[in-house]
């Protein structure tokens, strides 16, 4: 069998695995493969097919990653939980939320509150945005500013 077509071989099994995992590295490693299989056909011998598929996987890593961290999803979870999850959802403040006190509804939930500028003063009804939850306290901002 031909080195060029083991090499595509190779590329498929971990284009599968890529689109199976949705990890990325099996994706590389994919395409290094290819990179390989044609360095194979062109007649290279295993030695720089190696170092083809090595230097094809090592030079893919800077351009993923700098897609990742465009994209935001380097060193950060897409999946927030607890009160992490409740920054920047929408509230609707049921008593006026001022710097001291007054509550929200966050979903289906009713939170104390505060404003997180000090000088506003939030009247019920309004629509406001969380901040962050300082404690068991929500603190909010207006959506509209008057």
């Amino acid at each position: 069998m031909p080195a060029w077509l083991v090499w595509l071989a190779i590329a498929a099994v971990l284009g599968t695995a890529e689109i199976l995992t949705l990890a990325f590295a099996a994706g590389l490693m994919a395409s290094a493969a290819v990179v390989a299989a044609m360095v194979a056909a062109a007649g290279g011998g295993i030695g720089a097919q190696a170092i083809a598929f090595a230097a094809t996987s090592f030079a893919s890593l800077p351009v993923v990653l700098s897609l990742a961290r465009r994209r935001g999803l380097a060193g950060a979870s897409a999946y927030r939980s607890g009160v992490a999850a409740l920054a920047n959802r929408p509230a609707v403040v049921l008593t006026e939320v001022d710097a001291v006190a007054g509550t929200v509804r966050i979903g289906g939930e009713v939170w104390s509150a505060r404003a997180y500028d000090e000088t506003q003063v939030i009247p019920a009804g309004a629509r406001v945005t969380v901040f962050e939850i300082d404690g068991a306290t929500a603190l909010v901002y207006p959506r509209e500013f008057s």
